[in-house]
């Protein structure tokens, strides 16, 4: 039991979880807009996540802190470099405009962990707008990517596709922000922290219906697409509704960011 906990930690703390995450949503894009599988763009996705995140998570412990490299440790640096190594090369497969998007993904995330200029705190550090920056940056990865590598038109499918996911990504954030209410420092200027965790909740929620409401806009959804995203949103809200700061780490870090894989596994049901 003991080596399986440490199994589930490192496949947390590595990103892998995430980064399934991010492939499931990039899934969903291809199976929401009928685009053939792009392997490049997925695996792209999947890897450029776990390097992504682990640079954000962990350049600032070795690099400013400089902690002890213990073993778990240097397994995560050596997975990530082996991710980077699949990144450029999946990378190199993409169209020539989406590279450009890729190129905007890695300079948001060094630009979110490192500093403008020196003596200066680093946009993660900015009060109130982590939550902003996470939610387009996943909506220009799990979207934008597979729609401009695929050559698809950008129509009114594509922007409300877009919305629907700022708000799934959103809304998730704001579960991870309830939980972390204990751990945040007050200068982040959180939504908890300036609205309350009861407002919050109901900020989601009703983010949530909108969420829903925009399936209407669409010039076509089929009732199983309907169901899907309803049920979904539920589920989604449900979470809301018990997260608390006195969860664990596993309520956000592992459940709630399978949301998105569990959201691909109804499609992949009910869609067929």
């Amino acid at each position: 039991m003991r080596f399986l906990q440490k199994v589930l930690d490192f496949y947390i703390e590595s990103s892998i979880h995430v980064a399934l995450a991010v492939y499931a949503l990039i899934r969903v894009t291809f199976l929401k807009l009928h685009l053939p599988y792009d392997e490049a763009v997925a695996y792209f996705g999947f890897y450029g996540t776990i390097v992504g995140y682990n640079f954000i998570k962990y350049d600032e412990l070795a690099r400013v802190r400089r902690v002890p490299l213990t073993n778990r440790f240097k397994a995560i640096i050596g997975l990530s470099f082996l991710c980077f190594c699949a990144t450029l090369c999946y990378f190199w497969q993409l169209q020539s405009i989406t590279k450009w998007i890729g190129i905007g993904s890695l300079l948001l995330t060094v630009l979110y962990t490192i500093p403008f200029f020196p003596n200066k705190s680093n946009m993660r550090n900015w009060s109130g707008i982590k939550i902003y920056l996470v939610a387009i940056a996943w909506v220009a990865v799990t979207v934008w990517l597979p729609v401009i590598n695929a050559h698809y038109s950008i129509d009114l499918i594509v922007v409300l596709k877009s919305l629907q996911r700022f708000i799934l990504v959103f809304v998730l954030m704001l579960i991870f922000e309830i939980v972390d209410l204990q751990f945040d420092e007050l200068y982040l200027k959180t939504i908890p922290q300036q609205i309350g965790e009861k407002r919050t909740k109901w900020l989601a929620y009703g983010l949530l219906f909108l969420f829903v409401l925009l399936d209407f806009f669409k010039p076509y959804v089929s009732k199983q697409q309907f169901f899907v995203n309803t049920f979904f949103a539920l589920v989604l809200g449900i979470f809301t509704f018990y997260a608390n700061s006195r969860r664990n780490k596993y309520f956000t870090s592992l459940w709630a960011e399978s949301l998105p894989i569990f959201w691909l596994v109804m499609l992949l049901v009910f869609e067929r």
